[in-house]
């Protein structure tokens, strides 16, 4: 049966309510979601701790799931961000949730520099439709998204890592400019995300299937 594995994140330094996690939570548990899976996804929120991808993105990884969609929060952006890529490198300077920073450079000793998701195009366009002003980005940054994409990335399947804005607080935003900002029209968007991730996975998933029969009825 397909699966689809969505993540967020907790809070950490300077973000004590973190909106990747409700966000994350809305999503797996919206029945536009559930009626294009044909079940309920499964939902994880990782403590922001590098620890955390050993304890528990790891486990959920090893599971297999069809597809993963990640979620986190980037104060910085205006918009949502299509992270085209994580690369193999962490940031000594920002501690995690725990008060720990990472003992090297590098996240993974041995892995390539960069990996690269090729579900970025249709993703996007996939937002753009649902009536989001997206960007595709090539700098997931140095900390726990990036690193946790590094990993998924590493799956044979197809994966994404979505970036939100930090939802206005004080001020209801403009009409013409509130889809962007607004939490609802973000978990429909990503249902639509979600659609075109598991249509890739169907896809590769049929690719395989008939590349074994090609292979063994070659014998």
């Amino acid at each position: 049966m397909d699966r689809l594995l969505i993540t967020g994140f907790g809070p950490f330094p300077r973000v004590p309510d973190n909106p990747s996690a409700r966000v994350a939570r809305r999503l797996a548990s919206s029945p536009h979601l559930r009626r294009i899976l044909g079940a309920a996804p499964d939902c994880l929120i990782l403590d922001t701790r590098y620890a955390a991808l050993d304890t528990q993105l790891a486990p959920a990884l090893a599971r297999q799931p069809s597809a993963v969609l990640m979620i986190g929060v980037a104060a910085s952006r205006r918009r949502i961000c299509v992270e085209t890529r994580a690369v193999n490198r962490v940031s000594r300077l920002f501690p995690d949730a725990s008060g720990a920073v990472s003992r090297s450079l590098a996240f993974e000793s041995g892995a390539p520099a960069l990996r690269r998701s090729p579900a970025t195009e249709a993703v996007r366009v996939s937002l753009m439709r649902a009536g989001l002003k997206v960007a595709a980005s090539r700098d997931a940054g140095r900390y726990l998204c990036n690193a946790a994409y590094f990993r998924a990335l590493a799956q044979d399947c197809p994966a994404i890592f979505l970036h939100i804005p930090m939802p206005a607080r004080t001020k209801r935003p403009l009409r013409s400019d509130r889809p962007h900002h607004d939490p609802d029209a973000w978990v429909a968007a990503f249902a639509e995300a979600a659609r075109v991730l598991m249509l890739r996975a169907r896809r590769d998933q049929g690719v395989a299937t008939s590349s074994v029969r090609r292979s063994t009825e070659s014998r």
